[in-house]
C-alpha cells in the first residue's frame, strides 16, 4: 500500500470512499505510510494486534460501532497510541464536548497531514 519504512496508519471508517479520501489527503501531502481499514470492533482489535498501527484515524459514527468505542479499544491496547477523530459534522449530538482526541471534519482533510506530522515522529 505505502512506501516501505513509512508509518502504519489504521483508518476506522465504514465508508471505503471516505477512507480512500483520507489516504489521498495524506499521500498528496507527501506522507509515506501503509494503511489498513477497519469498520468493526473485531477488525480494530485484529488490526491493533497484527498491524501494530502508529496512528489511528477514526470516523465518529459507524453502523453498530462508534469512534468512542474505537478509541476505548485503542486506549486499552496502548494508552499512548495517537488517535484522531474524523466526522461529517462538527459536533455530533451524542459526542461530549471534550472529545479526548483531536477532531477534524471530513471537509477539512487538508488539515490532516499537518496534524499527523505533529503526532508522529519523523521517519
Amino acid at each position: 500500500m505505502g512506501a516501505p519504512g513509512g508509518w502504519r496508519i489504521l483508518i476506522v471508517d465504514d465508508s471505503r470512499d471516505d477512507a480512500e479520501l483520507t489516504e489521498i489527503a495524506l499521500r498528496e501531502a507527501g506522507l509515506r505510510f501503509d494503511a489498513r481499514r477497519a469498520s468493526t470492533a473485531q477488525e480494530v482489535r485484529e488490526a491493533l494486534a497484527a498491524f501494530a498501527p502508529q496512528l489511528v484515524i477514526s470516523d465518529m459514527n459507524l453502523p453498530g460501532f462508534s469512534g468512542e468505542e474505537a478509541r476505548a479499544l485503542v486506549r486499552a491496547h496502548d494508552p499512548a497510541l495517537p488517535f484522531v477523530f474524523l466526522t461529517g459534522s462538527l459536533y455530533p449530538p451524542e459526542t461530549p464536548p471534550d472529545f479526548g482526541a483531536p477532531l477534524l471534519t471530513k471537509d477539512d482533510l487538508a488539515d490532516l497531514p499537518g496534524l499527523v506530522r505533529g503526532l508522529l515522529p519523523e521517519l
